[in-house]
C-alpha cells in the first residue's frame, strides 16, 4: 500500500523537471531540491545574465534569503514549518567565495540550538539553472 503523498506549493517556483516540490511519507517530509527562483518569473534574485544566459554576477545573500523563503512556502503547503526541518543538504557552486556569507545568513535563520537541523554543505560544479545555491531538505510533520 502506497502511504506517500505528493505535495506542490502554489507559492514556490515550479520544478524544472518531472518531480514534486515535496513528498510526505508518514510524518516525514522530503523536499526536492529548492533554489532561489521566483514563482511565475524568469527572474533569479541577485543574478545578472548575459545574452547566452551565462552568469555575469550574482549576490549570494539575495539568493540565500530567496531559497529559504521558497523552502518555507513548501513546508507551509505541506503542513509543516521551518522549525520542523531536521536535515538540510546545501549545494553551493562556489564554496570558497560563498560559504562564510551563507553560514552567517543560515545562522540567523536558526538562532535556537534546539531547532537547528543537521546539515551538510557541498560544492558542485553547476546547478540546473543559473543559481549559486540549492537546498535539499527533510522535515517532520506534526501529527
Amino acid at each position: 500500500m502506497d502511504k506517500s503523498q505528493i505535495i506542490n506549493s502554489s507559492s514556490a517556483p515550479n520544478p524544472v523537471g518531472a518531480y514534486p516540490h515535496a513528498r510526505r511519507v508518514g510524518n516525514l517530509l522530503f523536499l526536492s531540491g529548492v533554489g532561489p527562483r521566483k514563482k511565475d518569473s524568469k527572474e533569479i534574485p541577485g543574478v545578472a545574465l548575459d545574452e547566452n544566459k551565462n552568469i555575469i554576477t550574482y549576490n549570494i545573500e539575495e539568493q540565500c534569503h530567496a531559497v529559504f523563503q521558497n523552502v518555507k512556502f513548501i513546508l507551509e503547503a505541506s503542513g509543516s514549518r521551518w522549525e520542523n526541518l531536521i536535515d538540510i543538504t546545501v549545494y553551493l557552486t562556489n564554496m570558497k567565495a560563498d560559504f562564510s556569507t551563507f553560514n552567517k545568513i543560515y545562522a540567523s535563520y536558526f538562532p535556537d540550538v534546539a531547532t537547528q537541523p543537521c546539515r551538510t554543505t557541498v560544492e558542485v560544479n553547476a546547478l540546473p539553472t543559473p543559481i549559486a545555491i540549492e537546498l535539499k531538505c527533510i522535515a517532520v510533520i506534526d501529527l
